[in-house]
């Protein structure tokens, strides 16, 4: 199949999970295309069935905020035609599923018929997809889309609640490659750079947005760190990284956690890492979890949002109400204090991961591929 793969071309979850899809069926024979705004991250090494088409937007003074969607729209049906794309798969309702839908009816009107598949992954949904300005358009996007998928049972739902739909929405969650984990990854850094040998590593990946809950995090570790030697690693940057660093100075607690920043190197973090925290206020699934348990890294989590169908409590980790600090932190203890429990707890993670190996769940996108072309074709016909 010859497949157009449109995404935020960023480090977060849903731009990670385009790209690695899309890579993942070029090793399977399909033709993709990335159309974005610029090159994603995780695309660094292009082969003979991935291209890559950069969206300009030109800039006029007329414009107060440049008119992305209808760029990405023309080069939309640019590429289909001079490429013989035969599916659009869009991840993000908005704006990426609007600009499709426009693509799709540009093409009809040439004789063109291509199938579009729109995944949700959570703030197009929950956060912004919500918004009064939004929501009509979200709404119109979502089921004028052929299929649609969601990444979890908890974001089908809420997008069913938030939202009139009509459209069947199919759960398919987030995926993990694991050979490429634990068999490519060549990890250069040491244990002992970031912590000492009877210390414990604790580790939070994000950006660092209020709905992650950082301060959380600080408090939970603080009380980890009082009972047993530990460390605390903290990946990402954004809007509360600041106030993160300044609770750490306050809590006393300062020489114990490592703020990294947007880090190229997080499976050699991972890998030396025992305990994984995400106290977030709400996950759509929770792929940074996931990529934790990939490396057997146990997690403790809040139980919002798809977290539960990620994090199976009392197996690969233990789930918590959101906020409840003290419960999260008494968990962690469970797992840290004990070197047979962590033992444990490190194995059952992987095999939790193991469900969500991209060779279980490519397949049945590559299903929902078929079922959208078809329907396709027996409508021009």
């Amino acid at each position: 199949m010859k497949i157009a793969i449109v995404c935020y071309p960023t480090f977060g979850g849903s731009g990670v999970v385009a790209t690695e899809l899309g890579l993942e069926l070029a090793h399977r024979g399909h033709e993709i295309h990335f159309i974005t705004y610029r090159q994603p991250v995780r695309l660094a090494l292009l082969n003979s069935n991935v291209h890559y088409h950069e969206v300009n937007v030109p800039e006029y003074p007329l414009f107060h905020y440049q008119p992305y969607e209808l760029a990405l729209s023309s080069k939309l049906v640019d590429m289909v035609k001079l490429y013989k794309i035969e599916l659009l798969h869009v991840h993000y309702a908005i704006p990426h599923a609007y600009a499709g839908y426009m693509a799709k009816q540009m093409l009809k009107d040439e004789g063109i018929n291509i199938p579009m598949v729109t995944t949700l992954h959570g703030t197009d949904i929950t956060l912004v997809g919500n918004h009064p300005f939004y929501k009509p358009a979200v709404s119109f996007s979502i089921n004028k889309s052929d299929i649609v998928t969601s990444v979890s049972q908890s974001l089908k739902d809420d997008t069913y609640n938030l939202f009139n739909i009509k459209k069947e929405i199919h759960v398919i969650p987030n995926f993990i490659e694991l050979d490429k984990i634990r068999n490519e990854s060549l990890i250069s850094c040491q244990r002992s750079v970031m912590a000492g040998k009877e210390e414990r590593i604790v580790t939070h990946i994000s950006n660092f947005r209020k709905v992650k809950r950082i301060p959380d995090i600080i408090k939970i570790f603080y009380k980890i760190q009082q009972k047993i030697p530990a460390k605390l690693m903290m990946v990402g940057d954004g809007p509360e990284k600041e106030r993160a660093e300044r609770l750490c100075t306050e809590l006393g607690i300062q020489d114990k956690v490592i703020f990294f920043g947007n880090s190229n190197e997080i499976d050699q973090i991972l890998s030396y890492s025992d305990l994984f925290l995400l106290p977030s206020e709400t996950e759509s699934f929770g792929l940074a979890a996931l990529e934790a348990m990939a490396w057997s890294v146990p997690v403790i989590s809040s139980n919002s949002g798809g977290l539960p169908e990620v994090n199976f409590d009392g197996i690969s980790g233990y789930l918590s109400d959101v906020g409840d600090i003290d419960s999260m932190s008494a968990n962690a203890l469970k797992i840290l204090s004990d070197d047979n429990t962590l033992a444990d707890f490190r194995s059952r993670a992987l095999n939790v991961a193991q469900q969500f190996d991209i060779k279980n769940i490519l397949p049945r996108y590559e299903e929902l591929y078929v079922q959208a072309i078809n329907q396709s074709k027996s409508l021009t016909h």
